[in-house]
């Protein structure tokens, strides 16, 4: 194994929600918005936050898929959420405008297509150019559709360089049912499957229900990724993914990003009452899912990193042995001694995305 720090691809960070409705400046360091955080209660993980532009360039994390995530809820939702589909939009639109002033200096860059994409890892493997001065690449996904406020609207975001959608996200959903319901995909959401499969865009099946899940996998014909999901087997709740959907995600050569909130690597998680230390959640958890995966699969090739490390919470709900999200280096040694060879380690932390987009992108 080598010392130094692998290339990663992160498949699911909520990088603008942060920006926009957390009110973080990314572009300065974790430990300066914990600094200016201090004090302030409005959200759970107020100075524990994991994940900003400085400590992705540290972490070598050079290429992620970002979202736009906008929920609609109707009067009287125990979840949180926009009152409108229009007004959704509005601030899908807003997170989008923060993408673009990072852009605009220099800080990220946007991947629509293959060129795009070789030309971004052609910077990020040039060693004669400091990591800190390169900026970070972004595939837009949009998490929940709730926000599109009809079909039509697919096609205005994949003008914008939209290429991923998961329809659902939690609760009930204009497009599909998410996590914590039972129902499957609606009339627009089958619709907007077959939309997706038009515009050749990549179906996320994260958060869709079992029912969603076999609906969606069965009328679509494109590609399909897990940006953000763990095993069933190993934390029993319909979040994760089961034995049978893993096997339909291998034999659709998908590839399944292992996410790092603590109520997804053990059972029962009390949401700010545990504590990572004391539920004695640690980063090695994650391994046990990967290993579950290529166990399944008989080869390192479906799982990889989708780390959802600033999906709404931070070190209070993450593994007690990261500090941020630079630290998903270690990885690389826990990997290794479990037996992954390098190939293997390299598959998890890049190549099998990488792979996935030059055959969906071809």
């Amino acid at each position: 194994m080598t010392d130094q720090p692998i290339f990663i691809f992160d498949c699911h960070l909520d990088l603008s929600m942060n920006a926009i409705e957390w009110n973080r400046d990314l572009k300065r360091s974790v430990y300066e918005i914990r600094d200016i955080e201090k004090g302030m209660t409005d959200k759970l993980d107020r100075s524990l936050g994991t994940v900003a532009l400085p400590e992705l360039r540290k972490g070598k994390i050079g290429l992620v898929v970002a979202t736009q995530i906008a929920r609609y809820v109707e009067a009287g939702s125990l979840i949180p959420g926009w009152n409108s589909p229009e007004i959704a939009w509005g601030i899908s639109q807003a997170q989008l405008a923060w993408y673009r002033a990072m852009e605009d200096q220099g800080q990220m860059t946007q991947i629509v297509n293959l060129i795009q994409l070789e030309e971004h890892l052609a910077l990020w493997f040039d060693t004669a150019i400091p990591d800190e001065n390169k900026p970070v690449g972004y595939i837009l996904s949009l998490e929940g559709a709730d926000s599109l406020v009809n079909i039509s609207y697919l096609e205005k975001a994949y003008s914008y360089g939209l290429r991923a959608c998961g329809p659902a996200h939690y609760g009930p959903g204009r497009y599909a049912a998410g996590t914590g319901r039972t129902e499957g995909l609606t009339v627009s959401g089958r619709e907007l499957i077959a939309e997706m499969d038009r515009l050749n865009m990549i179906l996320d099946v994260t958060h869709l229900t079992d029912k969603g899940f076999d609906e969606a996998t069965s009328l679509y014909k494109g590609p399909i990724w897990a940006s953000h999901h763990n095993c069933r087997k190993l934390v029993n709740h319909t979040r994760q993914i089961n034995e049978e959907q893993i096997k339909v995600l291998i034999e659709r050569d998908a590839v399944i990003g292992g996410a790092f909130d603590t109520w997804m690597l053990t059972d029962n998680w009390e949401r700010g009452k545990d504590d990572p230390k004391g539920r004695g959640v640690h980063l090695e958890l994650i391994i046990d899912h990967y290993d579950h995966i290529c166990q399944l699969a008989g080869n390192s090739l479906n799982v990889a990193i989708g780390s959802d490390l600033d999906g709404g919470y931070g070190k209070e709900q993450s593994p007690y042995d990261l500090e941020d999200i630079s630290d998903l280096q270690k990885l690389q040694g826990m990997l290794a001694k479990r037996g992954y060879s390098n190939e293997d380690i390299e598959n998890i932390f890049y190549k099998n995305w990488l792979r996935f987009l030059r055959k969906a992108w071809a």
